[in-house]
């Protein structure tokens, strides 16, 4: 073999040899690198599974423990798994919910209703706030309140459905006594809506005749009666006078949480209705603030309120020069109004009691201590609320609210 390919191979055998070491360096590194990415997946596989077993501990305990009945069925309603609450609520032992279907335990005048929820979950993966009537193992019939949801496996495919069952039998029971002694409340209040106008129509007319038979005495014997009968005769005519506003003012309470009739209220032409039909006293002024709004409600019931507020005002002002604002501003879902004056004030203590029926902080005769309890008991049916800032001598402000129709 001549020299020159002897010389060939060497080099053909260098490169070779200088290949292969290449080659077993960059295996070596890619072993080295398999060899620590191998290591870190057996750390975050032994994570994972520590992990995967934490969170089956957790779920287990949650399933065990959790106070209300939870139950896994299958897409067919077959119940695959119950949790202790279950078994307890049920009646149904561990063994026997393989046999059992949720249809088996559902009330028969419900099942429709049960069926529709159904569908629900399988259309649209839940249900919420199902409540209907089953049936126990013993038999008995219970009131339940069900939240249920779609089970799907890792590809997004239905396979089961859960639920948690809440016993709802006594809140059920409640409800339904709630319910009949507010029928029979309203009945009451409406025997009573109806006794108040006949006891009212049989007080008045007595008091009408004595009314009549005085004023016939004092007419026949003008100019023979002394001053003290005069004086006796004008106290009767006072007291009748006094009972009668009474008696109209106990009706006008009794009926004060009745609504009547429903139509929109211009509450800027009432205003003006009680400035035109209220003795409103030359020293004091009644001043609108804003214009107030329209609402939908009971006229008459309306101007009650303000008037008994705005005639609370006139009888109380002590001042030369007497002022009276009105006005109103919208919150929300409701407006307030105030009626705000510059008269006795009203000691806090007080603050709470004048809205009692009865309760009067002074003896004028024409005070019967019922204004404020009728304007109450007319906001509450409107579901507002009312309440005063007042400081003596210097004024009073009343505020309420009334929730916008």
């Amino acid at each position: 073999m001549s020299e020159e390919k002897i010389r060939i191979l060497e080099r053909s055998l260098k490169r070779e040899k200088a290949a292969r070491k290449a080659a077993e360096k960059i295996l070596e590194d890619k072993s080295r690198e398999l060899y620590f990415l191998s290591e870190e997946l057996k750390k975050s596989n032994f994570k994972l599974e520590n992990l995967l077993s934490e969170k089956s501990s957790e779920l287990k305990g949650v399933f065990e423990n959790i106070l209300d009945a939870y139950v896994v069925i299958d897409l067919d309603g077959n119940v695959l798994k119950f949790n202790e609450a279950a078994i307890t609520f049920f009646g149904y032992p561990q063994d026997a919910k393989n046999q059992l279907n949720v249809l088996d335990i559902i009330h028969k005048e419900d099942m429709d209703y049960a069926l529709s929820s159904f569908a629900d979950l399988q259309t649209k993966g839940f249900f919420k706030n199902y409540r209907a009537r089953v049936y126990t193992n013993s038999g008995e019939i219970k009131w339940v309140h069900i939240n249920a949801s779609t089970i799907y496996d890792k590809n997004q495919v239905p396979i089961a459905a859960q639920g948690i069952v809440r016993d709802i039998t006594q809140i059920k029971l409640l409800e339904e006594q709630k319910e009949e002694i507010f029928q029979r409340l309203k009945e009451k209040n409406n025997d009573l809506y109806e006794y108040a106008h006949v006891v009212s129509h049989d007080l008045k007319s007595p008091l009408r005749s004595i009314d009549a038979l005085i004023s016939w005495i004092k007419m026949e014997n003008e100019g023979k009666l002394d001053e003290s009968t005069v004086q006796n005769i004008d106290l009767i005519e006072s007291t009748l006078e006094n009972m009668d506003k009474l008696i109209s003012n106990i009706l006008d309470y009794s009926s004060a949480d009745t609504k009547i009739e429903e139509v929109e209220i211009d509450l800027n032409r009432v205003l003006n209705h009680i400035e035109k039909t209220v003795l409103i006293p030359d020293h004091i002024k009644i001043i609108v603030l804003s214009k107030l709004p329209v609402i939908k409600g009971d006229g008459t019931k309306f101007q009650q309120v303000f008037q008994n507020l705005i005639s609370n005002a006139i009888k109380f002002n002590d001042k030369e020069q007497g002022i009276i604002e009105v006005d109103c501003i919208e919150k929300g879902s409701f407006y307030q109004f105030s009626v705000k004056d510059n008269g006795v004030g009203i000691e806090q203590e007080y603050h709470d009691k004048i809205f009692e029926v009865f309760q009067s902080l002074t003896k004028r005769e024409d005070s019967t201590g019922i204004g404020l309890s009728i304007v109450k008991k007319i906001i509450d049916l409107y579901e507002g609320t009312i309440w005063l800032e007042s400081t003596p001598k210097i004024g009073t402000t009343f505020y309420f609210t009334i929730k916008k129709q």
